[in-house]
């Protein structure tokens, strides 16, 4: 009995111990310094064992039940995720894998096939008035010229309550009323600083493997990538933007599927081209997001069926620490003004199409222009073809916006 009570008061110590270890460690990271990476390097994996049991239960991936339980427990247990992060990928079909990944603490990466936490169900809810016969094949690109859905006043819009409606907000971070100021995002100009002459927009992918159900493994143009092509192409041949698609893999390291450094590569690629091109106005990240799999974004507009779009600001801003200062981010007003602009023209011209602009903690490449955009189109539950569909009216939006077009 006395052996017992010993190695009981053992177990405890040892538990108390590692989440003090780890919950320490996890603020001083989310504060900027670098002793979490050599804590993590150290003990991560055995402090996560000894004194989490939630992180030790998701270890078995027998026991996973649902993907927005491990991301929110992982949040409330772990607000510096950006850091050290208990990761799931589904990626072109692959069986789930499992691990626990250590990110410098100049990367963000989500490293879970998604750009971003789990939208809450009403958001990733598929559109049930789909017509399952529509033609898919026209050759009409999607474009309107006259609003269908909603448009707001300045008024309505200048109110902080009003506007915050149309953003999901992750539970690492908060959309106060210093970082949302709809009144000076929606009278910034959003017009393109110069002709065709030189190369105006950037588009790259940080998860260049992100697929869709039907990908075929090993081509890139059955997955974001290739929905890179189809968005450079309407830019450029439709709309008469000069478009530079950036196609380098960033996430796959040695044959091996690794996001935590892809931010950190995508980086300093799109830095190269930047420096190569300094006329760049308008930088995208394309991505597609994850969701639970009997989950579907889609909707049909003018008889196609496509994707569901969603926009995605990291605001470099968390609750445990404030503003992330060595994620520093000059340009997130112009980020959050863009996003928002373009989101009104959405509401006004294309209702239901773009899903809530997504708010995260974090930077990722969006420090690179003022026009700077996370887009994420479709998720992994999509066909390949109804994510490229839903291009034609996001580069229909992009043109509006770029050419000074506002919905208010």
């Amino acid at each position: 009995m006395k052996s017992i009570r010993s190695k009981t008061r053992i177990r405890r110590k040892g538990v108390l111990a590692a989440v003090i270890v780890t919950v320490s460690a996890a603020i001083i990271s989310l504060c900027g310094t670098t002793v979490m990476t050599f804590i993590l390097e150290y003990t991560g994996n055995a402090v996560i064992s000894l004194g989490v049991p939630v992180a030790e239960y998701y270890e078995n991936a027998e026991n996973i039940q649902d993907e927005n339980l491990v991301d929110n427990l992982i949040d409330e247990v772990y607000p510096a995720r950006m850091v050290y992060q208990l990761t799931y990928n589904h990626e072109l079909g692959n069986e789930t894998s499992y691990s626990i990944n250590v990110l410098s603490s100049s990367v963000v990466s989500t490293n879970t096939g998604k750009i971003g936490e789990p939208v809450p169900a009403d958001e990733n809810e598929s559109d049930n008035n789909i017509q399952t016969d529509t033609d898919q094949s026209s050759a009409d690109v999607v474009s309107r010229h006259v609003y269908s859905g909603n448009t707001y006043t300045r008024e309505q819009l200048y109110n902080y309550s009003f506007t915050r409606k149309f953003y999901t907000v992750t539970s690492t971070t908060s959309l106060t009323n210093n970082i949302l100021k709809p009144e000076e995002f929606l009278n910034k100009d959003m017009t393109i600083s110069h002709g065709s002459e030189t190369p105006q927009i950037l588009i790259f992918h940080t998860h260049s493997q992100e697929g869709f159900v039907d990908s075929v493994e090993g081509d890139d143009t059955t997955t974001i990538v290739g929905v890179g092509d189809y968005l450079t192409e309407l830019l450029t041949t439709k709309y008469g933007y000069n478009v530079i698609h950036d196609r380098t893999v960033y996430d796959y390291v040695d044959g091996k599927l690794d996001r935590s450094k892809a931010y950190t590569y995508a980086e300093r690629g799109i830095e190269a081209i930047l420096n190569e091109n300094p006329d760049i106005d308008v930088v995208i990240d394309l991505h597609r997001d994850g969701v639970s799999e009997n989950t579907r974004l889609v909707t049909d507009i003018d008889g196609k069926r496509m994707a569901k779009v969603m926009l995605f600001n990291g605001i470099s801003y968390s609750n445990a620490c404030g503003d992330i200062t060595y994620l520093n981010n000059p340009y997130r007003d112009d980020n959050l003004a863009m996003s928002l602009q373009m989101h009104l023209l959405g509401e006004a011209y294309y209702p239901g199409f773009l899903r809530n602009i997504y708010i995260n903690a974090y930077r990722y490449c969006l420090h690179e222009r003022g026009k700077s955009m996370l887009i994420g189109a479709g998720a992994q539950t999509n066909t390949f073809e109804e994510v490229k569909l839903s291009m034609e009216p996001l580069a229909d939006l992009l043109d509006k916006l770029l050419k000074g077009e506002k919905a208010y």
